[in-house]
Order: C-alpha cells, then structure tokens, then sequence
C-alpha cells in the first residue's frame, strides 16, 4: 500500500463537514444548546446498531486469533488512539486478562495520553515501527482506529497486518467510498457530521468508544470469561472487588456470605473457581484442572461434570 499524500483536501469527508443544525451554535440558551446535544447523541447508538454485522464478525474473528494465543491491538493517534489505550486498560481489571492481552498503542506514546501530538499521525511508518516494538505477528490481531479514515499512522499499520497475515480491522466514521482501509473487516460507524465542526471527539468518539465496549466485552464472553451476566473471572484486589466476589457466590452458588468468603479463600481469590466449588463435590485442585482443561471456560467444565464424563 502506498503512503497517502501530505496535505491532501480532507473536506469531503464525512467527520469534516458542518452541521447545519449547529450554525449558529454559539448563539444558543445554554439550555437549548445541551438539547441539540442531546438529540444529536443518538446518533451514535444508530451507528453502532447499523455496524452490528461487521462487530459480530469481528467479535468472533478476534475470539479465535486470541483462543490460539495472539493478542489483540488497538492503534491510533490523538482520540482515536486514547479511546484505544482506555478500553485496553479497562480489560484486566474487568476480566482478569493478562495486561499484554489487549494493548493500546498510541501514536507518540504514553505523554500523549495528557499532551496532545496529533501530527504524529501523520507518519505512515511509524505504526508498523510501533507494533514491531510489540513483536506483533501474524497470529495477533488489530483494530485500527481512525475516525476520518485517513490517518497515515493507521493506514500504515493497518497495511502492515495484512501483509504478515494477522488479522487487520479498521473502525472509521465515515463510508468506506471516502476513504478506503486496508482491512479484512470494515467497521463503518456513520454518526454525520458534528456538531463542532470536526470536533471527532464528540459523535464519531462515543460511538467508537461503544463498539469497543462491544468488541472487547464480547470477546471476552467468547473466551468463557464471563458466566451468564457475571464478570466471574474479577480479581479480587480491593473491598469493592471482594463484595462483588461474594454477591456472585451468594446469587449463583447459593451459599452465605461466610460460606462464600471461606470458598474464595480456598480458591485462592479466583471466583470463577469459587463457584465451581459452590456448585459441585469438586475440590480445588481438581476444579482447577477442570477449568484449564476447558480453557478456563465455567460453563464448559460443568457440562463436563453433569455428563459424567
């Protein structure tokens, strides 16, 4: 793929174009500018609701890159990017995942989390420089992030997964006829035009920010971390996490509260194999085999047990 030329009109693009229903914006009641807001950001639950077959495929692509020992990336510059780290941090504490499982790579860095290096995008190579410092490879897979479509530190990147055969993603706000992306899945979240003129942080950013909630939360329930609606795979770290802990105990496996904390204790802090304990004979040893026979799934090893097999 060939680098996109500097300094190129991206006026025609979708996230760059004044809204007519905001010209006069800075003129408006406080009250009748927080409405406009209001209505607008409905926009965003319709895109992501109108890109439900591209997240479906991409919540199983990433399940299967991940369940044969890849990773998956986020990468992207200035919002995009941020939105990235966030939903990749969020991931450990949430699901009890490894730290390198899901990562946010971030053009220019940590120090642009707080300090804004947007013309860092516009290096192609510097992704693909980025997620070889990772030792990215063909069995991970990336999403890359980019809310006009344009973004060369995107676009390289995106270019590079596809080349070494990882599984490449794009995730962009605008059609795909204004700005294609190398990618084997296209996720097109169409939220108009902003408010603020161009101001992506706004429309384009939620919507983004809720498809990576769909795509890492049902990846995750793909890879058997979670059971029925209960984030059964948290970490025990701190008071808030240990009541948690043993209302799951206390509403799935029927025990008390005291019942409960002594099962955690025996479990060594894994709920997951906690409730394993609540709801069967099993000891902790053999309910941890049990679990990693199933790949840490629940559900799967408690079939096993009801079978008799």
């Amino acid at each position: 793929m060939s680098q996109p030329a500097k300094g190129q009109d991206r006026g025609h693009l979708l996230t760059e174009q004044a809204n007519p229903a905001s010209e006069r914006l800075d003129q408006l009641s406080t009250a009748s500018l927080v409405a406009l807001f209001c209505e607008n950001d409905l926009e965003p639950q319709r895109a992501v609701a109108a890109a439900a077959p591209a997240l479906s495929l991409a919540v199983d692509a990433i399940a299967a890159k991940l369940r044969s020992g890849g990773r998956l990336f986020y990468l992207g510059a200035g919002t995009s990017g941020r939105l990235g780290v966030l939903d990749a941090a969020e991931c450990p504490p949430t699901f009890c995942s490894p730290p390198e499982l899901v990562q946010g790579v971030l053009a220019g860095g940590a120090p642009a989390l707080l300090r804004s290096s947007e013309g860092l995008e516009d290096c192609f190579d510097a992704g693909r420089a980025d997620l070889n410092g990772r030792g990215f490879g063909p069995a991970d897979a990336l999403v890359g992030i980019a809310a006009g479509g344009t973004t060369p530190y995107v676009l390289g990147a995106l270019g590079h997964a596809r080349a070494i055969g990882a599984l490449a993603i794009a995730i962009a706000c605008v059609p795909t006829e204004q700005a294609a992306m190398p990618c084997d899945i296209d996720i097109r979240l169409l939220t108009g035009a902003e408010l603020l003129t161009g101001s992506t942080r706004l429309k384009a950013g939620t919507a983004t920010k809720m498809a990576l909630n769909i795509l890492s939360t049902g990846v995750m329930v793909r890879l058997g971390k979670v059971y029925g609606n209960r984030m059964v795979d948290v970490a025990v770290t701190n008071t808030k996490l240990e009541d948690r802990a043993l209302r799951i105990l206390i509403d799935l496996g029927g025990v008390s509260r005291q019942e409960g904390s002594a099962l955690l204790t025996a479990a060594q802090g894994s709920v997951k194999l906690a409730l394993l304990l609540s709801l069967t004979a099993v000891d902790a040893n053999t309910g941890r085999t049990l679990l990693h026979r199933h790949d840490g799934n629940l559900r799967l090893a408690l079939a096993e047990l009801k079978s008799g097999s």
